[in-house]
C-alpha cells in the first residue's frame, strides 16, 4: 500500500517528460495587399495599383514613404552583459503599401500607374506568411513588387 503513492508521483512526472511545449503565439498581425519598394525613385512621387482577379477589380492609391535600412551598428562591451544597438537610416528609395482586402493567394494581375501615367503591369501569386513560425498559423496573403528602371515590375 506504500508503494502506491510514490508509483503514482513517479508515473505523473514520466507522464510530463515527454510533452511538446505549447508554442508562443503572439497577437501579431499581417496586412493582406501589394507592398511597392522602389529603390531608385527619380520621377516618381506617387502610384495607383490596379489589382485584378477572378474577374473582379479593385483600385489603390499608394502612399509612397522614404525607404530605410539598419546603420552602422555599435557595441559596447563583448561580454554576455554587452549591448548593441543600430539605427534605421534612409535609403533615397521610397516604399508603400496597398491594403486589398479579398486578396487571393493566386494569380493576380497587378498594373501600377506612377506619375507619368503610363501602365507598368505583373502577375503575381500572393503568398501566406507565417509571422510567429509555423506552429501558429499562416497570415497574409502578401505580394511584394520591385520597381526597376523605367518603372518595370517584378515580383520580390
Amino acid at each position: 500500500m506504500r508503494r502506491i503513492p510514490w508509483l503514482a508521483v513517479a508515473l505523473l512526472a514520466a507522464a510530463g517528460c515527454g510533452a511538446e511545449p505549447e508554442a508562443a503565439c503572439t497577437a501579431i498581425g499581417t496586412p493582406v495587399g501589394i507592398g511597392l519598394s522602389v529603390p531608385d525613385p527619380a520621377g516618381i512621387t506617387r502610384a495607383t495599383l490596379d489589382a485584378c482577379w477572378g474577374g473582379r477589380c479593385v483600385t489603390h492609391q499608394v502612399a509612397l514613404f522614404p525607404a530605410t535600412a539598419a546603420g552602422p551598428t555599435s557595441c559596447t562591451g563583448t561580454g554576455p552583459d554587452a549591448s548593441c544597438g543600430t539605427s534605421m537610416v534612409p535609403t533615397g528609395g521610397l516604399q508603400g503599401f496597398a491594403d486589398v482586402p479579398g486578396l487571393p493567394a493566386e494569380p493576380v494581375r497587378v498594373t501600377v500607374r506612377f506619375d507619368d501615367g503610363r501602365p507598368h503591369g505583373v502577375e503575381v501569386t500572393p503568398s501566406f506568411s507565417e509571422p510567429n513560425g509555423p506552429a501558429c498559423g499562416k497570415a497574409g496573403p502578401q505580394a511584394q513588387l520591385l520597381v526597376g528602371a523605367g518603372g518595370e515590375l517584378r515580383a520580390r
